[in-house]
């Protein structure tokens, strides 16, 4: 016992006579385990609550960060669903999206549709007969008789036919080739003759003539473009998508009746 407290004393001897700091904790270890393990124990404490309390600042600045800016979370479900939107758009295409708006908001997408065919019938007449400058005011009419007056009647024209007639075989697509020349097409003639007419200024009498001048010619070419155009859409094509077929067709068919509707005053017998 005496020879192992020597040996003891020996070793802590030696670590003393080396100085220093790193020395005099072994030497603590040594002569006083019981307060190292002690001091070592509460300063891992003391760091340990160093860590949490950092730890439960940034819980806290997180916290408060999304509740005071709660733009986050909404720009992150606008992306979110942007992201959605453009992924379906992708998938379906021009031509899906186009039937959706058909279906959702027919009216409106027929309506627009021929606007923008009239519009463009318009630049194109305007283009061949290159004579004289642009007339804006008339491609505004233009588009505006397509969206406001043609693109609705359309709409709710072929409906009506299609529940008169709604078999589409060879009899029943002939007799609305039947009504659309002798009913629809000369009534949209007139209107459309008669309302550009008006829109220029013209009075009644000069609308009159017109109509004695260019209704009848516009006519018999109707009659020679049309029915071609009309059995192909009555017999081949849905009724939800006829309207789009038949504006289709009538760009060439308007590129001549804003031709026609841009003429001179006829004239008038005095009274």
């Amino acid at each position: 016992m005496r020879g192992v407290l020597k040996r003891n004393g020996t070793v802590s001897q030696l670590l003393q006579s080396h100085g220093g700091g790193n020395n005099k904790k072994i030497t603590d270890v040594f002569t006083n385990p019981v307060a190292s393990i002690n001091s070592n124990l509460l300063k891992n404490q003391t760091q340990s609550r160093e860590y949490f309390k950092l730890a439960d600042f940034l819980r806290k600045s997180t916290r408060a960060y999304n509740e005071v800016s709660p733009y986050s979370s909404l720009f992150s479900s606008a992306y979110a669903a942007s992201s959605a939107r453009t992924a379906s758009f992708s998938e379906v295409g021009f031509v899906g999206w186009y039937l959706a708006m058909v279906k959702s908001r027919p009216v409106l997408t027929k309506s627009a549709t021929c606007s923008l065919i009239y519009i463009a019938a318009d630049l194109s007449s305007q283009t061949i007969a290159s004579s004289e400058s642009y007339d804006l005011v008339r491609t505004l009419r233009m588009g505006g008789y397509g969206m406001l007056i043609l693109g609705p009647t359309l709409h709710f024209w072929f409906n009506f036919v299609s529940k008169l007639f709604p078999k589409q075989d060879l009899v029943a697509t002939l007799k609305k080739m039947a009504m659309g020349q002798t009913i629809y097409g000369p009534i949209m003639t007139v209107v459309f003759l008669s309302l550009n007419a008006s829109l220029q200024g013209e009075s009644g009498e000069e609308i009159v003539a017109r109509l004695k001048r260019d209704l009848l010619p516009t006519m018999f070419k109707g009659v020679m473009y049309w029915p071609v155009c009309d059995f192909i859409t009555f017999r081949f094509i849905p009724v939800h998508l006829q309207p789009l077929v038949s504006n289709s067709f009538s760009y060439l068919w308007t590129i001549y009746l804003t031709y026609t509707a841009s003429l001179e005053k006829a004239v008038t017998t005095a009274s």
